[in-house]
């Protein structure tokens, strides 16, 4: 079965927008490059903004759905927070995952356009209520500490985004045999157990102890 236009649309403008940024690219090359029309463009998008709007939502989507999937509402907020994490952890390294949803994402946090507003209400706000409530639930009231809690909601998020976007440095900081035993389990058990230390909500970890990494949560 053909692929939609529009979906052809985005596949073509993704990677183009991630490697020469919303400048670089024109509309006819991407028109050429996915063999329709300008007024392809106008039909399905209205414009380039909209087209690149839509090339961010389309990268960031996924990492919405898998992130969101993986948090159960009526689970303790530790379950909550490690689901969280894995979720957000798995959607970043995913190997399925098209290298252009990473790039494109990280071209626009360091050259922001018109649609970083857009991305942020869309689909990183709701990531951002989902841990604050559930960090309120684990530490009451920590909404109402310095800075409204939001640096402790960026620390834990930061941890995440390391392994994601670090990839290629860690892979040659561990060798590749270490890396490859460093599972999404792995990080994610490490990364909820030193967020919980931190937050005097387990004990700290301590050298040569087992539960620093790789192992369940209790």
């Amino acid at each position: 079965m053909p692929e939609p236009i529009r979906d052809r649309l985005i596949a073509v403008a993704g990677p183009a927008f991630a490697r020469r940024g919303f400048e670089g690219v024109s509309i006819r090359d991407i028109c050429r490059n996915a063999g329709t029309s300008v007024a392809a463009v106008n039909y399905h998008f209205g414009d380039k903004q909209s087209l690149y709007a839509a090339c961010l939502e389309t990268a960031q989507a996924e990492c919405n759905d898998r992130t969101l999937a993986a948090v159960d509402p009526a689970a303790p907020p530790r379950e909550r927070l490690r689901g969280f994490i894995a979720g957000m952890l798995a959607s970043q390294i995913a190997p399925e995952k098209p290298a252009w949803h990473m790039e494109l994402m990280l071209r626009e946090m360091v050259h922001p356009t018109e649609a970083t507003r857009l991305v942020v209400e869309r689909f990183i706000q709701p990531l951002a209520v989902t841990l604050r409530e559930t960090l309120d639930d684990l530490c009451p009231g920590i909404s109402a500490s310095e800075h409204d809690g939001w640096p402790t909601g960026f620390s834990i998020v930061a941890q995440v985004l390391f392994y994601g976007t670090y990839a290629p440095i860690t892979r040659l900081l561990m060798g590749d045999e270490g890396y490859r035993r460093l599972s999404v389990d792995e990080i994610a058990d490490h990364v909820t157990r030193f967020s919980l230390a931190a937050l005097g909500q387990a004990p700290p970890l301590a050298f040569g102890d087992p539960r620093t990494l790789g192992s369940r949560l209790p």
